[in-house]
Order: structure tokens, then C-alpha cells, then sequence
């Protein structure tokens, strides 16, 4: 399932984002990738010890984490510190599939790849992420402040930017619901009992709805 969410971050935490990303220091991206990710990712990526990781994530992840659509959509269990990516001219990323157990130290199973797009689709020509699903390749390039959730087992890729720069973050999460499949019936059911709680909160069929939805999430849960 591939979701996205308009509008997570505003037009001044865009700005503050800006500002901080245009002085930081970037890397070259393939050090942080598996061996066979790293062999088509050519990409830069904001130091692991940059001085504006903190207040970038403050941002970033702070609209993430508490976006209602965000953790009805995912369930996240753990949520890995994201990687902010620079893409300039001729920068690329490969087809490729995510790890499929990421992080040092505390290790989490990558359920969801996340793509905060952190700059308008105008400043940049290219650059567009493609994700294999069920239904053929989706071309995902959002307006600034958005976000596309997908499930991390996609084959997907970013293509070449051929003029301009595309900033991006990216993370991943272990979702409480291992199964993608899973996930995206207990979204759709979550839509509906937010539904039914707006429209008929003292009906029967409200708490079937509810009692069916909670149940589901505590048999499927993987904790």
C-alpha cells in the first residue's frame, strides 16, 4: 500500500529546514548503504555528527511522529533517526530493496520506507522515486512538505536529477504489524470507524466496527 500525506511540515518549518540543510556538510551517500544498495546509490547525505541533526529531526520527525495518518497507516513499533539526502545533477539512486533489518545497536525489522520531500518539485528537473507495486511502477515526486509511506520490501529507485537539487528524508519503521497486507486492511478499517465515531458514535454497529478493529490489531500484533 502507498500513501501519502500533503502538507506534514508548513511553509516556515520548510524554511528552517532549508536554512539548516544549505550550511550542513554532506556525504557521499553509498557509506551508509547495504553492499549491494551501495554499488547504485550515488546520492550525498548530511553527516552522521552534523551540528543540525537535532533540530532537523525536532522538525521532521516531530510533524511525523504525531500525524494521525502517519500512525494509523504504519502502527510503528520503532522508528529509526532519518538520513537527509541531497540529489544535485547526474545523482541517482538504482533499483534496489531495503535492508531488511537496519541499525546499529538497537536493531528494527524496515516494514515502511518513509520520503519526506523537503523542497518543491520546480527546483528540480528528474528525480522522481519509483516504487514497483502490484499494479505496475508509481512515480512519486510530491510538492514540498509531503510525505509517500510504502512498504519497504517495494523494488524501488530514484531517477536521475538531470537539473537542480531534490532534498529528502528518509527513514524507516518496524511496524507493530509485520504483514504489508495486514496493514493496509487494518488502515482501511481504521477509516471506518473514524467515520462511524464521527457520524454514529451510540450505534451498535459503531462498536462492532471498534471492537473488530482492536482485536484485529492485538491478534496481529508482533511486539
Amino acid at each position: 500500500m502507498l500513501i501519502t500525506i500533503d502538507e506534514l511540515l508548513n511553509v516556515s518549518e520548510l524554511a528552517q529546514v532549508r536554512r539548516l540543510l544549505d550550511g550542513a556538510e554532506f556525504l557521499p551517500g553509498h557509506t551508509s548503504a547495504g553492499a549491494r544498495a551501495a554499488a547504485v546509490k550515488f546520492n550525498g547525505e548530511l553527516s552522521p555528527g552534523a551540528v543540525e541533526l537535532e533540530r532537523l529531526n525536532r522538525i521532521v520527525m516531530g510533524n511525523l511522529v504525531k500525524h494521525p495518518v502517519y500512525r494509523s497507516a504504519v502502527l510503528p513499533l520503532k522508528v529509526a533517526a532519518p538520513f537527509y539526502a541531497r540529489y544535485t545533477e547526474g545523482m541517482y539512486y538504482g533499483a534496489h530493496i531495503d535492508d531488511p533489518v537496519m541499525g546499529e545497536g538497537e536493531r528494527y525489522r524496515s516494514d515502511v520506507a518513509v520520503t519526506v520531500f523537503l523542497n518543491d518539485p520546480a527546483d528540480y528537473e528528474g528525480g522522481a522515486l519509483c516504487i514497483e507495486t502490484q499494479f505496475g511502477e508509481q512515480r512519486v515526486k510530491l510538492d514540498a512538505g509531503s510525505v509517500v509511506l510504502y512498504p519497504a520490501s517495494s523494488l524501488h529507485r530514484v531517477e536521475p536529477v538531470t537539473a537542480g537539487q531534490r532534498l529528502v528524508a528518509v527513514t524507516w519503521v518496524q511496524s507493530l504489524v509485520r504483514d504489508a497486507g495486514r496493514r493496509a486492511l487494518l488502515y482501511e478499517l481504521a477509516q471506518a470507524r473514524e467515520a462511524l465515531f464521527e457520524e454514529s458514535p451510540d450505534k451498535r454497529a459503531t462498536a462492532l466496527v471498534d471492537q473488530a478493529y482492536v482485536n484485529l490489531v492485538r491478534m496481529w500484533s508482533d511486539t
